[in-house]
């Protein structure tokens, strides 16, 4: 009377063998995962460094910086003089008209000056 006992207790035995193997397999996955986003994000990471030496390094004899630091310098001590002043309002209106691509080019010029990559650096 006992002896089905044994096929299904083999039954039982390899239905939760096969739910742990599963458990385990799944678990196997998301650490493969991770590990290949961790991967991924330092690949990414030393990528960005290099750009970023590359850059540096090429604009070591650029005199692009300078001159935007001398045009601004030269901007905000003419706003004190009192005979700049409208032709400094009208300069700015000036580039209020200018077209979309001419600003997106000038902000661009400034942010690789000064090191900010993109233009969402010079918007916040």
């Amino acid at each position: 009377m006992l002896g089905f006992l044994g096929p299904i207790a083999n039954l039982a035995n390899t239905f939760v063998e096969g739910r742990v193997e599963k458990t385990k397999a799944v678990a196997k996955a998301k650490v493969a995962r991770a590990e290949a986003e961790a991967e991924v994000m330092k690949v990414a990471a030393t990528h960005e460094a290099g750009w970023e030496k590359i850059m540096a390094e090429a604009s070591q004899d650029s005199w692009k910086d300078e001159a935007w630091t001398l045009l601004f310098i030269a901007i905000i001590a003419a706003s004190f003089i009192p005979w700049c002043r409208p032709y400094i309002a009208e300069g700015f209106q000036a580039l209020e008209t200018a077209p979309d691509w001419f600003t997106y080019a000038m902000y661009a010029s400034i942010a690789a000056s000064f090191g900010i990559r993109g233009i969402k650096g010079i918007k916040k």
